[in-house]
């Protein structure tokens, strides 16, 4: 049944007058489980009031038929946790995990089960409005619950949501893209979700538009805006820190580590539009007398380092010196005990930190490499540009958030159709019975007030 349907529907004792109307109903958020229906809030005698699930005898479009006619008239209050279905999902935004977007939740569909009624589907699909003039939008009449991640904005049950999230699992540049379309109270949510992963709230905060996070940074204390950028990159750490208003940059700067802070510093000396602005400062160095089996033994020791810095290996002299390069492929594709002189390119494609970002990006194509090292007059390496830096340095502002594509319709065997169309009819000709549900959660049975 829509909750449509049972909103300001008549509520009707045994005796079949009718004493108030639905307000709203009542759920119980339970993790992986669909939502269990413990109650309604009626309008009654000018009032709100509450009625228990076992009061309840039948839900039908349009009214409430009571299994006990005696009603509380006590005013209703909300208790921790529980969720009510109009004032909190109806109308809100839900995040949809699949597509990784922002939909807002027009109808819910209720279902009758064994333990209850319980939420099973969302209606996406915006209603017509101006006596059909505007048509019904986009959207889907009945996805999954379990497709979603609720965004209700009540404070008192975010515990209870984030306790089973799943905004965590979707990709940072994935919740980058929540972040930048929610607004301020929804931002606030997912980022109090992300917010238990350091690791993951750095590298959302290295998607944001940078106008974006400096807004969601104001919220922050120094010392917690120091404590997101310490787990960034070296270089989003960098580019974070220039971001900033001129007045919190040397504050902020001078809570980070040490190690961290010398790293952002240099970074910082650097034109942004040059080859050191946009380089990393974390590469491997390995000595020339080395063999493949040593460099391939670093690599897998290498675990603070980002993987795409351990995309080439870089042969240094005594003095530190480039001396030559060699992919993890070629090191792969040689025999462990092959020295380490022998498999390198002695004439390495590499650049000085005042290279313009533009050359570096035709560098890199004209030689199809996947990075390129930034190296000092003496040639002592300073840092190393990835591919990923150099799309992110020249890929134009307007491309970054573009609108996700269209996903097909899935392709629905014979089977699929016979199971659907099964499972329609026999929903058809079991209707809605009339039995009275028996409340699950002790706490819906007690006194409110």
């Amino acid at each position: 049944m829509k909750l449509s349907a049972l909103l300001k529907g008549h509520i009707l004792p045994p005796s079949g007058e009718s004493v108030g109307r639905v307000d709203d109903v009542i759920v119980r958020l339970r993790g992986g489980d669909l939502p269990l229906v413990t109650g309604l809030v009626a309008k009654v005698a000018g009032r709100r009031v509450f009625l228990p699930i076992s009061q309840v005898g039948e839900f039908a479009p349009g009214k409430v038929t009571l299994a006990d006619p005696t009603v509380d008239l006590r005013s209703f209050e909300r208790r921790e946790g529980e969720v009510l279905l109009r004032e909190d999902i109806l109308g809100h935004r839900l995040i949809d995990v699949a597509e990784a977007e922002l939909v807002r939740a027009w109808d819910i569909e209720l279902t009758p089960t064994e333990e209850g009624w319980v939420v099973t589907c969302l209606d996406t699909r915006r209603p017509a409005r101006l006596f059909g003039l505007v048509p019904t939008g986009a959207g889907h009449p009945c996805q999954d619950w379990k497709g979603f991640e609720p965004l209700i904005g009540h404070e008192a049950s975010v515990r209870v949501r984030s306790a089973f999230g799943r905004v965590r699992r979707l990709k940072p540049a994935q919740i980058a893209d929540l972040l930048e379309d929610a607004s301020p109270k929804e931002g606030e949510e997912i980022l109090d979700v992300v917010h238990s992963d350091p690791e993951l709230e750095a590298d959302v905060f290295e998607e944001l538009n940078p106008d974006i996070a400096n807004r969601l940074f104001e919220d922050k204390s120094d010392t917690e805006v120091a404590d997101v950028i310490a787990h960034m990159r070296a270089d989003d750490a960098a580019d974070a820190i220039a971001e900033l208003p001129q007045a919190r940059r040397v504050i902020v700067l001078n809570l980070l580590p040490a190690g961290m802070r010398t790293k952002v510093m240099t970074l910082l000396s650097f034109n942004a539009t040059s080859a050191g602005g946009i380089m990393g400062v974390d590469f491997l160095a390995v000595p020339l007398e080395a063999t493949v089996e040593e460099a391939l033994r670093r690599i897998r020791r290498a675990e603070r380092l980002q993987p795409e810095a351990l995309v080439t290996v870089h042969a240094v002299d005594d003095q530190d010196c480039l001396v030559g390069t060699v992919t993890v492929i070629g090191l792969l594709q040689s025999e462990p005990e092959t020295a380490l002189a022998d498999v390198i390119d002695s004439d390495p494609v590499r650049v000085t930190a005042d290279v313009d970002v533009v050359d570096v990006a035709l560098l890199m194509a004209d030689y199809n490499l996947m990075t390129v090292p930034v190296v000092d007059l003496e040639n002592h390496v300073l840092g190393l540009i990835t591919v990923d830096d150099i799309l992110e340095a020249t890929i134009p502002d307007d491309w970054r958030r573009r609108e996700p594509p269209t996903h097909p319709e899935p392709v629905l065997t014979e089977r699929d159709l016979a199971e659907r169309d099964s499972a329609e009819q026999d929903l058809a000709e079991r209707g809605l019975p009339e039995r009275e549900v028996v409340a699950t959660e002790q706490e819906s049975l007690e006194p409110r007030g």
